[in-house]
């Protein structure tokens, strides 16, 4: 499944970790999602992969995504697992950066999920049936939480769109987008730019 449409960008020069983590648990907060530290832990080396994602992440991000998960299921051992991660990190990417976009073509955004979670829990089932040597099994959490992660992600997706949004033209599409999705981080955005969101007569104050 590919994806053009242009997103916010981040500063690469900042310490990426140290800003996704106070994103991250900002999110959890504001959402009230149960999470462990070490899906909070994931989530945030996630976003910060996808600020400079490597060959295998644009590979997911550029093809089916149901081919990607028919190939990695078809190939074995460390690679098996390493294309089963990615491609779980890469659905959670773009279901919760671009739904929009994933709606506006007619895609069940329930079905892309389903194949993210299903990912994750063929990797936390390579890691329980011990064919692989790592120490601990975040993955079963991601599969079987993976709204809540979808819900975390898509809250630090509308803090980068509201964050990075200049001029008024932006700020009316902050504002369009807040009201299909109803974010609390895109209201936040729009109050911190000094308007006030109202959604029964389709203005902004």
């Amino acid at each position: 499944m590919s994806e053009t449409s242009a997103e916010p960008s981040i500063d690469l020069a900042a310490d990426l970790d140290t800003f996704f983590e106070q994103a991250v648990n900002a999110a959890v907060e504001q959402c009230g999602c149960e999470t462990t530290e070490a899906s909070r832990y994931y989530l945030v080396a996630l976003l910060a992969d996808y600020a400079k994602p490597n060959p295998l992440t644009g590979e997911n991000l550029s093809r089916p995504l149901t081919l990607a998960l028919h190939e990695a299921m078809h190939k074995v051992g460390l690679e098996r697992f390493e294309h089963l991660r990615s491609l779980g990190d890469a659905v959670l990417y773009t279901r919760s950066f671009f739904a929009d976009h994933l709606t506006n073509r007619g895609v069940e955004l329930d079905y892309v999920s389903s194949l993210g979670a299903r990912a994750y829990d063929q990797a936390s089932a390579m890691l329980r049936r011990g064919s692989l040597d790592v120490s601990s099994d975040v993955f079963g959490e991601l599969a079987d939480n993976f709204s809540a992660c979808v819900l975390i992600v898509s809250h630090v997706a509308d803090q980068l769109y509201a964050r990075s949004a200049t001029s008024d033209r932006a700020m009316l599409k902050v504002y369009e987008r807040w009201l299909r999705t109803g974010s609390s981080a895109l209201a936040d955005g729009l109050v911190q730019k000094g308007m006030m969101p109202v959604a029964n007569d389709g203005t902004v104050h």
